[in-house]
């Protein structure tokens, strides 16, 4: 399949400004294959670590990269020691749009090591603080150095042999259940009225991605991205209220219980978009830019993306009092996003139900915020002013 350039596709003021067989196909598979690598275990008394990166050579021979530098810091007042947290680590390598090319952090006084959580690869570094440094503030900086580019799959064009295939054990894999969104039940039922005499797994995703587009509705009022409860979703009736967790999280379980391989990618915006949607971006400080993604998987076509979400976002946010779903925009948005991405957000992983190293808590729904632990119990991951973290980005290259 040959790869057209994303940026065909954009939105003015003036409209769409896009061709119709653009609007209705873009692009060529790019699939995600498992993260590369297990991460070493650093020495307990280490205060500071990298992690090897993956290797540049693909990105200086090939089009249409960019490189990003995210930078985490943590300060948290002395009296919080002794204390713990938990910082996400970008994806090695996704598929053929992502890299991470460094990985480096520094705690003063903290015992670290780079760590993965069970199940899903979920790669995150762990800071110990036993104690406050002299009394001083407890600091700590997390940065990677990551390549990405836009996505996009010719959903027009026929299946293909050359296609890459994924492990019949991942794609097992991302059948399975999770706490937060089983495959059985009202899930399983709402999945099959939906796909109800359609044969092949494209045609159900789309009729899945399309369903889902009706029938949510994104809610500002919803802290963070939501947390994915799925069932509750669907137990409302009506348009069913969420966010990129809840609306993305819905099409991976419905996706599942139909039988299609179907997963997240948890992760962060990292620049403004190219495409002219004032909405699905952000630049400089992201502590707040955190965005799940979705995607199914069809044989002759491999990893696809879909984004409802960002549907109802653009529908939601990008003119003030909201857009109706005729808007021009809206509908660009919709056509886009089953079947491409802009390559202005960073994986971190595909994980759920992610129990943290060290940790006596339950495990967290997904990994896609700082996490930690203090003596005076467990900070608030989804407010970065009282946790104590801010993350930024940079383009570099």
């Amino acid at each position: 399949m040959q790869r057209q350039p994303l940026g065909k596709f954009r939105v003015s003021n003036k409209g769409i400004i896009m061709d119709r067989r653009n609007f209705l196909r873009l692009g060529a598979a790019l699939p995600v294959s498992g993260m590369a690598g297990i991460l070493p275990a650093h020495a307990a008394q280490s205060a500071s670590g990298s992690l090897p990166g993956a290797s540049a050579k693909d990105i200086q021979s090939a089009s249409g990269w960019r490189v990003y530098e995210m930078t985490t810091e943590v300060t948290l007042p002395p009296a919080a020691a002794p204390a713990r947290v938990w910082l996400p680590v970008t994806a090695q390598q996704v598929g053929d749009y992502q890299r991470t090319l460094a990985t480096e952090w520094n705690a003063p006084g903290a015992h670290t090591r780079a760590a993965t959580a069970d199940g899903y690869d979920v790669r995150m570094v762990a800071i110990d603080w036993p104690s406050a440094p002299d009394g001083a503030p407890l600091k700590a900086t997390l940065t990677n150095k990551v390549a990405i580019r836009d996505r996009d799959v010719d959903l027009g064009a026929a299946p293909s042999a050359r296609a890459p295939r994924e492990s019949a054990a991942t794609l097992r894999e991302y059948l399975r259940p999770t706490a937060l969104m089983p495959t059985d039940g009202i899930v399983r039922d709402t999945a099959l009225k939906i796909t109800a005499g359609l044969d092949d797994d494209m045609t159900r995703a789309r009729a899945i991605y399309q369903w889902v587009v009706d029938n949510t509705c994104r809610d500002a009022s919803v802290r963070g991205c939501g947390t994915g409860d799925v069932v509750t979703m669907l137990k409302t009736g009506g348009l069913m209220n969420g966010k990129c967790a809840d609306i993305n999280g819905l099409f991976v379980a419905l996706a599942r219980a139909a039988g299609i391989p179907a997963r997240d990618a948890y992760g962060v915006r990292v620049d403004t978009s190219s495409l002219g949607f004032k909405s699905l971006g952000k630049a400089g400080d992201i502590s707040k830019a955190q965005h799940c993604r979705s995607e199914f998987y069809a044989a002759g076509y491999g990893w696809i993306p879909a984004d409802p979400a960002d549907v109802r976002k653009v529908a939601l946010e990008e003119s003030p009092g909201g857009l109706p779903m005729t808007d021009s925009k809206v509908r660009a948005a919709r056509a886009m996003l089953l079947g491409a991405w802009e390559g202005n957000w960073v994986a971190y992983n595909h994980g759920h139900d992610v129990a943290l190293p060290g940790s006596h808590a339950a495990p967290v729904p997904f990994l896609m915020y700082p996490n930690g632990q203090t003596v005076a119990g467990t900070l608030d991951s989804l407010d970065p002013d009282k946790f104590g973290y801010r993350i930024t980005s940079k383009r570099i290259a």
